[in-house]
């Protein structure tokens, strides 16, 4: 019987020759000076840096670099030697993808997804903290059949968990015509085993990114893994040397393996799970990373999770369309005495969805009516917010906007596996009792779909809006008396502290004041905690001491001193999952400000990824900040600097999203008309001359301000 410590080592020495002839051959083909980066990351190959802290930037560096990867191979029969010597494989792996991906941006061409973006890790952020994605599953190989295949990738979907695909499981799914891509969590990664270099990589990335990890920092390293990266690994049978290999690292950095094969795997470590039986893979898999699930029953014909909030219902695939730009729709919370309400009653105003033409597109009102004697009228809008994430989890099921700008698709296949209307109170029922079962005691759900109705409805639910806004509008930093934290993001920052304003929301845009204190108030022991705010120190730039002892409390002693309202003096911090990011900009003495969905240079010269870099992790960087997208319209955005007016550049598309609000907030503070029009975006600018004489042209209020610094 051969040794599983020879079979890494046998594997390993296979990778390294691959990986050794793919040098090889770039170099003769593209000559050693030829750049080399993989798209739309700041982390260089993020996995050489990690290990080696070399920021690899050309094919003949990486030669270099791969020359002390080759130091990782040392046969070492150490138990700990061993495992490790797969971080010597995945570098490897990495440079045998990195030469592709020298010739050119998509190697794939489409076909296999390959490198993970830095903007694709952050957008896992918010739900890991959350527990929306429990973990992360690698599923390598062939499954004895179609079937089995879609239902082990179903079944980890349907749990939460975040699935990665490598081999021919990628083509058995393909067969069943199983719906794949990032936004449905399901990511067929390439059919190569080195393409695990890729999923190493996101790895390596989340623990920069999120736990601010540094370059080098081997335990650090090695922590964050094991503690706060919940993956582990499926391998079919037959397994490979160069698979154990890989299998290897994969337990170094804390990622059990369950495999049906059990040839030559002596002595078997206790993080390799032999199962023969592959349909127990996913119990098993669960069970050995001790990941609980919190599954919420709900009565629906469809798959139901969060793995299916980013999927997108394309027209041709759509049954019905209830469009709210076209037609009256909306959504809406109302909170009624507990005698006026039918528990788990769902009741339909006009035809369901059989007595529709296909295709056809109508408007929707869907109301919530809830009641309990710890029910309060500012959960109402928190809960409205919600109905947005608990419709998308249903699969064939999209969802997008809030209160009367609202779109909603049930695709044919949803409505072919029985999916109606009915369906769509099951799932608002189900998840305000789970999810605020400690304010609700009863909740009944109304549909209308009867067009004649939906004007009528949609003006009462507007004067509801409008009545909530002039509340919310009265809502400043100062007529409040407390000030609410959120340390949701710790699980990944474990250093990073939000605090949450009525004019200051979390940096992930999905906290509110008003989220913060109903979360508060639901869970009084959870994420967000109270913050007094009775001892100023400085109200201008936003600090207070007893804020500050919050800070030190919640950070763990990390911070000393946060700021609100400045950008260059201790401004708050970022975990990494932030929707933009805001850096001096100082030829024309202001900011500019980028979204993460935002891919191209910015007049810094970087990109929202290298501009991201800079900020993260709990750490504070003067001069960055990350930021929720409505924080821009407030009058305390960067108020210690001059505020809003300091903004010199934003993509366009940010831009049009903030326009009403930034000119209206640009009016009041300084009397400027039509302000948005006044900053640069990428379609007059993306160097720091050209926005310059942008600038000078609109007369930017920004070029005539104090210094910054």
């Amino acid at each position: 019987m051969k040794k599983l410590f020879d079979r890494v080592f046998d594997g390993a020495d296979e990778m390294y020759s691959i990986a050794e002839k793919a040098l090889c051959d770039a170099v003769e083909e593209l000559g050693g000076d030829a750049p080399l980066a993989m798209p739309n990351t700041a982390y260089y190959l993020a996995n050489f840096l990690s290990y080696t802290t070399r920021k690899v930037t050309t094919i003949g560096e990486l030669k270099e670099a791969f020359e002390e990867a080759k130091q990782w191979n040392i046969h070492d029969q150490n138990m700990g030697a061993v495992f490790k010597t797969g971080f010597g494989v995945f570098m490897a792996a990495e440079a045998i993808e990195a030469c592709k991906y020298a010739k050119g941006p998509d190697p794939y061409e489409g076909k296999y997804h390959g490198h993970l973006s830095d903007a694709e890790v952050r957008e896992l952020g918010v739900p890991l903290v959350t527990n929306d994605i429990p973990g992360f599953v690698v599923v390598y190989g062939k499954a004895p059949s179609d079937d089995e295949a879609v239902d082990i990738i179903k079944g980890y979907q349907t749990r939460g968990i975040f699935v990665f695909l490598l081999g021919e499981i990628i083509e058995q799914a393909r067969r069943k015509e199983l719906n794949m891509g990032f936004p449905v969590r399901v990511v067929a990664v390439g059919p190569d085993i080195w393409q695990v270099a890729h999923i190493i990589s996101f790895v390596n990335r989340a623990a920069m990114i999120f736990g601010a990890v540094q370059p080098g920092d081997r335990w650090a390293l090695d922590d964050y893994t094991f503690w706060r990266i919940h993956a582990f690994v499926n391998v079919y049978e037959p397994v490979s040397d160069i698979v154990v290999s890989c299998g290897a690292g994969a337990i170094a950095m804390g990622f059990p393996v369950v495999t049906d094969d059990e040839k030559d795997m002596w002595p078997v470590p206790k993080s390799i799970l032999i199962q023969k039986d592959t349909q127990a893979f996913i119990e098993t898999s669960l069970e050995a990373r001790d990941i609980k699930l919190k599954i919420t029953n709900v009565d629906i014909p469809v798959a139901f999770a969060s793995a299916f909030e980013g999927e997108i219902v394309r027209k041709a695939d759509t049954r019905v369309d209830f469009d709210g730009a076209r037609f009256p729709s909306f959504e809406l919370v109302r909170t009624l005495e507990a005698h006026e309400i039918e528990d788990h009653s769902t009741e339909l105003f006009g035809p369901d969805i059989d007595d529709m033409p296909e295709g056809e597109s109508l408007g929707i009102a869907m109301i919530a009516e809830v009641a309990g004697k710890n029910m309060q009228t500012d959960f109402e809008p928190v809960f409205e917010r919600n109905f947005h994430y608990f419709i998308n989890c249903a699969e064939g099921v999209m969802h997008t906007g809030q209160r009367d700008i609202i779109r909603l698709r049930v695709s044919k296949a949803a409505f072919d596996a029985g999916f109606r209307l009915k369906h769509l109170g099951e799932i608002l029922y189900a998840k305000i009792m789970s999810e605020y079962d400690t304010v609700v005691d009863k909740c009944q759900v109304k549909i209308y779909t009867n067009q004649d109705e939906l004007p009528a409805l949609k003006a009462m639910a507007n004067e509801v809006y409008d009545k909530r806004d002039e509340r919310l509008l009265s809502l400043t930093d100062e007529s409040v008396d407390v000030f609410y934290n959120c340390i949701l993001c710790q699980s990944f920052s474990p250093s990073h502290v939000c605090i949450v304003t009525p004019e200051r929301l979390g940096l992930c845009g999905a906290v509110s004041w008003l989220d913060a204190k109903a979360t508060n108030q639901l869970n009084p022991q959870g994420p967000c905690q109270i913050v007094t705010r009775d001892r100023p120190l400085d109200p201008e730039i936003g600090i207070w001491e007893d804020v500050n002892e919050n800070v030190v409390a919640s950070s763990h002693g990390n911070l000393e001193s946060v700021s609100l309202y400045s950008i260059m003096v201790d401004p708050m911090t970022s975990c990494g999952c932030f929707e933009c990011i805001c850096g001096i900009e100082p030829y024309s003495n202001g900011v500019v400000i980028v979204n993460r969905e935002h891919f191209g240079i910015t007049p810094l010269g970087m990109t929202f990824p290298e501009m991201a870099s800079m900020t993260g992790g709990g750490v504070q960087t003067p001069g960055f900040m990350g930021h929720g997208k409505h924080f821009i319209a407030s009058k305390k955005f960067m108020k210690a600097e001059g505020g809003s007016a300091r903004i010199v550049w934003m993509p366009k598309a940010l831009k049009d999203m903030v326009r009403s609000k930034l000119d209206a907030t640009a009016k009041e503070l300084y009397g400027i008309e039509g302000f948005t029009d006044m900053i640069g975006d990428e379609t007059v600018a993306e160097d720091p001359d050209a926005l310059m004489e942008f600038l000078t042209g609109k007369e930017h209020p920004a070029l005539g301000m104090d210094p910054m610094f």
